[in-house]
């Protein structure tokens, strides 16, 4: 059952001060919000998948055309081709062939799970202004400090939201293997989760806000 909640932020200068507050109404799952997540994490895994593997069967091993000694008198087990799989060098019995791991999954049911998501994590969510205009140039020293500024230690999985890409930003953080940036254009279920806690700046709310209709 899906029901609409409102969440407030609090909008944190890059000095950790909070002046002013920003709302969201997100529409999210009331009872079953696991299962619909869980279902978002299985399909965006199963994405990541090429399904490319692939073995060849007895028939696709090249050579083995002759029977390789006669049906009877030999004393030896009776045997129609040398690419059997029982064989070295034969084929593989029951091996992987190129599939597809593909699986469907609602549009809206997916914007329900991230929401849901969103809904979970606003505990551990930080709103920030003024992040994206600060970085002039790369400077992972900037941006560490605008952590402690913060609170948020630096040791923790963080991912930072911004309204769209920053090279600066991406480029400051990527030295800190704790930090990931991404933009509100490419959130994404599995991001958000494997989180402990979220950055994200004014503009990139008001960007979701935009493109999910909240």
């Amino acid at each position: 059952m899906t029901i609409t909640t409102k969440i407030e932020y609090p909008i944190h200068t890059l000095a950790g001060v909070s002046n002013s507050i920003l709302t969201l109404d997100l529409k999210v799952e009331d009872k079953n919000a696991n299962y619909i997540i869980h279902r978002g994490v299985i399909k965006q895994l199963a994405s990541r998948r090429q399904g490319t593997a692939s073995a060849k069967t007895r028939s696709e091993v090249r050579g083995g055309g002759r029977k390789p000694w006669k049906q009877k008198g030999s004393g030896r087990a009776r045997a129609g081709s040398s690419r059997s799989p029982l064989w070295r060098g034969g084929g593989v019995t029951f091996g992987p062939k190129p599939r597809s791991y593909f699986q469907k999954m609602n549009k809206k049911e997916w914007r329900l799970a991230l929401l849901t998501l969103l809904k979970n994590k606003s505990i551990t969510s930080t709103l920030v202004e003024g992040l994206e205009q600060s970085f002039e140039s790369p400077k992972t020293k900037l941006l560490l400090k605008t952590l402690l500024g913060l609170k948020i230690s630096h040791n923790k999985k963080i991912l930072i939201i911004l309204s769209s890409s920053n090279s600066n930003i991406y480029l400051s953080a990527r030295n800190v293997k704790t930090l990931k940036v991404i933009s509100a254009n490419t959130l994404n279920i599995l991001d958000i989760i494997n989180a402990d806690h979220l950055i994200m700046t004014v503009e990139a709310v008001k960007k979701i806000k935009e493109v999910y209709n909240v």
